[in-house]
């Protein structure tokens, strides 16, 4: 790891670098996830809002971006389709929603979210608008999109980033527009939080992801 961290943090890199280990054995070496989770470090090192919740970003990041890559080279793939939501700082609609999609599906679906410039935090309005809806976003980070992240993504919803949104051949791109809620008060966030869940619920009803309807007896239709 690099040698100019924090003995607490080198520690906790380590410590990180073998859970990933083993939850990918077989799939990538010690060397791919150290430089996985090393430059995963170094993108939230200058930004980061939580100096001491480092090396626990560098891991979910890496985590990320390695599962990604598993799906991008044919080394696992358990069917579920992947959506990736995608907008300028990843700390308000993409991250709001992501929040919707998990909450309407479960884990029928991988939902994934990335920026062209990451914040340094999710926008607390759209987290307080989030909660309103008893959602949990607050536990989200901005953070960048990578191309093994796009190239594993079924679907690629763009919002706001403009050029700066990635284009990979074959994705299915879309591009929503809504407005951004940076520097808004929650009350004026909840018309953007409305518009998006509208956005993933039909989205849902598009790709088959919607909730099998319970009958009668339990029994599922």
């Amino acid at each position: 790891m690099t040698d100019d961290l924090t003995l607490d943090r080198q520690l906790a890199l380590r410590s990180a670098a073998a859970r990933l280990a083993e939850e990918f054995t077989g799939q990538f070496g010690a060397e791919t996830i150290e430089r996985f989770l090393t430059s995963s470090y170094d993108e939230f090192a200058d930004r980061s809002a939580v100096v001491g919740f480092l090396p626990l970003l560098a891991e979910r990041f890496a985590r990320q971006r390695l599962r990604a890559l598993a799906r991008v080279e044919k080394l696992h793939d358990d069917g579920r389709p992947v959506v990736l939501f995608l907008c300028t700082h990843n700390a308000g609609r993409s991250q709001m929603a992501l929040g919707f999609l998990q909450h309407h599906v479960g884990d029928r679906a991988v939902a994934w979210s990335g920026g062209s410039e990451p914040g340094r935090e999710v926008n607390p309005a759209a987290v307080a608008a989030m909660t309103e809806r008893g959602i949990d976003i607050s536990g989200e980070f901005p953070k960048p999109w990578t191309d093994e992240v796009v190239r594993a993504a079924d679907v690629v919803i763009t919002m706001g980033c403009g050029d700066a949104c990635p284009v990979f051949p074959g994705k299915d791109y879309r591009d929503w527009s809504v407005a951004d809620p940076a520097g808004l008060a929650v009350a004026d966030v909840r018309g953007i939080r409305d518009d998006l869940e509208r956005r993933v619920l039909a989205l849902v009803e598009e790709l088959g992801l919607a909730a099998p309807a319970v009958v009668a007896g339990g029994a599922t239709a």
